[in-house]
């Protein structure tokens, strides 16, 4: 189903969430690609979850919706980081689906078609209910991949999550389950996992990445391994305790014939 700018549309197929700090030089570029690429696909919609800029991030989102409802924008009543405006944009959005990418540009808007085609296509029939993009030719410096290459193998030897690369801000899943899953800060990078342990198909798929186009990284190296340290033990604690036992209703036979 397409749109067009002008119309409201009450059930989109996919909501895509962009969290945005201090990012105006990226935001209206990526909705401008976010609605070429997914404009002739299927229906959405775009949640700007602003954590805090002091730049011109909110005025320039407000001037986009103006012209295209689509476009919504939330802001976080303080800085939260990554994970707490995922999950914001996630409570708000009205689709089934989830589409998350990075507001400063580095996830390509042309890579949202490849992370949630799988997920339009299981319906809500099917398990599946995460799809993460892999990072291919990282445009970031060599002590940051190197960083990140030691900590995904880290992380991936003791969750076995099979996942080379959770840092990737491209990921599209299934609203429901997402919000089923227990929250906590830097969730984000854990999610794979998360949705394995719940009992939930995971799919990885290579996607591109640019330079990125405005705003810088949140958090330097050090900072990076700190969190994640005590994260990763965090989550290993977490999957261990987690709920095992799921209830189904018990129906009269007279109930399961009327179904």
């Amino acid at each position: 189903m397409t749109s067009t700018p002008h119309q409201r549309i009450e059930t989109p197929a996919v909501s895509f969430v962009i969290p945005a700090l201090n990012e105006a030089g990226a935001v209206p570029q990526l909705i401008d690609g976010l609605r070429t690429t997914a404009g002739e696909a299927f229906s959405f919609e775009i949640l700007i979850v602003d954590d805090g800029s002091n730049d011109d991030t909110v005025d320039l989102v407000l001037q986009e919706r103006e012209s295209d409802p689509r476009i919504r924008l939330l802001k976080n009543r303080e800085n939260a980081g990554q994970s707490a405006a995922v999950h914001n944009g996630t409570l708000h959005a009205k689709a089934p689906i989830v589409c998350t990418l990075d507001g400063d540009g580095q996830n390509p808007p042309e890579d949202v078609l490849s992370v949630c085609a799988p997920l339009l296509a299981a319906g809500r029939s099917k398990q599946l209910g995460l799809v993460a993009g892999q990072r291919v030719a990282r445009q970031d410096t060599l002590s940051k991949r190197l960083a990140s290459r030691f900590a995904n193998g880290l992380r991936s030897r003791l969750l076995k999550d099979s996942t080379r690369d959770t840092g990737c801000g491209l990921k599209a899943f299934r609203r429901d389950a997402f919000l089923s899953l227990p929250y906590f800060n830097h969730m984000h990078r854990y999610l794979p996992a998360l949705f394995q342990a719940a009992g939930w198909e995971i799919r990885l798929v290579d996607v591109s990445h640019q330079a990125r186009l405005a705003g810088s990284s949140k958090y330097s190296n050090l900072q990076r391994g700190l969190v994640g340290i005590v994260d990763l033990f965090g989550v290993m604690w977490l999957l261990r305790r987690r709920k095992l036992a799921e209830a189904d209703e018990v129906l009269t036979a007279h109930e399961m014939q009327a179904r």
